[in-house]
């Protein structure tokens, strides 16, 4: 990373933040590709560099709000720097959910290991898709600039619990319902 540590990125990148509130506005940010670097996040959310895992959480949440995706590559942007990094499937994992209740509408409120909180809706769909081989489902929902969080198991089946059936196109599916949204789930 040209002539930088990851600990010296760091404290830039927490200084650039601390002047604004909320996510940088990565999206904007356009600098030339910088190379690759040695960043991956598995399936599971947890971020390794150069083979170690990066245990700073406030690191790994800082690197989350300065992702960003373009077509299927992942990139950590600053205004001056774009670096490339591997992601095993999608960038996100989600390990809580809560459920807003106002009469007979709901918000399912998702929350990630690095803090996103997301109201499934139109905004922010869920989707699962089932593997051909093994059956198994992966849940997701979409974050942000076209980024997915991977629902982990344990809330998977808490939205398995609060399902209700649709028919839909002729058939019987179970889902769950979020600001006025209905997401099949089996």
């Amino acid at each position: 990373m040209s002539n930088h540590s990851l600990d010296d990125w760091y404290k830039e990148l927490q200084k650039s933040q601390l002047k604004g509130r909320g996510l940088p506005p990565v999206e904007k940010w356009n600098p030339a590709l910088s190379g690759d670097i040695d960043i991956r996040i598995t399936r599971q959310g947890v971020w390794f560099h150069e083979g170690g895992e990066i245990k700073r959480q406030p690191l790994v949440k800082l690197f989350s709000s300065i992702l960003k995706r373009e077509n299927d590559d992942y990139f950590l942007v600053t205004p001056e720097e774009k670096w490339r990094i591997q992601v095993e499937d999608v960038p996100f994992f989600i390990t809580g959910l809560s459920i807003e209740q106002k009469g007979h509408d709901q918000a399912l409120v998702f929350s990630s290991t690095t803090d996103d909180q997301i109201i499934a809706g139109e905004d922010h769909p869920v989707r699962v898709v089932v593997d051909t081989v093994s059956g198994e489902p992966s849940p997701y929902i979409l974050l942000r600039g076209g980024m997915e969080g991977l629902i982990s198991r344990n809330v998977y089946y808490q939205l398995a619990d609060i399902s209700e059936a649709r028919q839909i196109d002729g058939q019987e599916v179970f889902g769950v319902r979020s600001m006025g949204a209905f997401f099949p789930l089996y």
